[in-house]
């Protein structure tokens, strides 16, 4: 699932007349980027989220005959944040499992970040540790931290270095990490959403944190990431591409 339906406020001037999803990058949408990093993984179903300007990313995939996948659309006719957008989809996977008898692990990628993270170790990780949830996460700034520990699992969140950390569970050593927007998810997690409405994920996974769910960490420093949230970002990203030739 793609995270899209953001009104990407941060972006302005860039979203005034486009849903985020649609800024380019060196002539490319943030969603073409984001579809051909999964589809060079191997998914070929995909659900994305909309709202703002959600027409023209309909049009925008006709256009381009879905780039080869089988992509479905929510729209949210509020914006349901990251938990209520992806319980509004649960269809999508409910549905999947069906037709493979299989209830096999999704990924969710916010379409306003790009990186060379590896799905596949991530994917991996994930099945090894029969987590509920695996997080991509980094060792830098941000002004929302997320806490694991010593077995690099969820334990708490801090609003940001100066404030106390908030913890739903005892840990002796805490890792401060911050989240990079991709995580890998296993389907058991919809028959434990009780929230409704509008609700953030992240809450949701410290919910289940304290109740014993195991969420983990997928430390990403080593690979390539930028968030797009910003005009600037988009630019310095712009750059990179040119630069390091990475994501082609």
């Amino acid at each position: 699932m793609i995270l899209a339906a953001g009104l990407g406020t941060r972006l302005r001037p860039l979203t005034d007349d486009r849903p985020k999803a649609l800024v380019e990058i060196n002539g490319r949408t943030l969603l073409e980027i984001t579809l051909s990093r999964l589809r060079n993984f191997g998914v070929t179903e995909v659900i994305i989220n909309l709202h703002h300007f959600a027409d023209m990313v309909v049009d925008y995939l006709k256009t381009n005959d879905n780039f080869g996948m089988r992509i479905e659309v929510s729209r949210e006719e509020e914006l349901l944040d990251t938990g209520g957008g992806l319980k509004k989809a649960a269809w999508f996977f409910t549905e999947s499992r069906t037709h493979s008898g299989k209830e096999e692990p999704f990924i969710l990628h916010n379409v306003d970040v790009i990186s060379t993270i590896d799905l596949e170790r991530m994917c991996q990780l994930h099945s090894q540790t029969h987590a509920l949830a695996t997080l991509a996460v980094q060792d830098r700034e941000t002004t929302r931290y997320l806490l694991f520990d010593d077995l690099r699992q969820l334990c708490g969140r801090r609003a940001g270095l100066a404030q106390p950390p908030e913890l739903v569970r005892p840990a002796q050593q805490v890792n401060v990490w911050a989240f990079a927007g991709i995580h890998v998810i296993s389907p058991r997690l919809f028959s434990l959403m009780t929230e409704d409405g509008v609700f953030s994920i992240i809450t949701l996974y410290l919910r289940l944190a304290a109740q014993g769910e195991k969420i983990l960490a997928f430390p990403a420093d080593e690979y390539y990431w930028r968030d797009l949230g910003k005009p600037e970002n988009i630019k310095q990203a712009a750059r990179d591409l040119k630069q390091k030739s990475i994501l082609q």
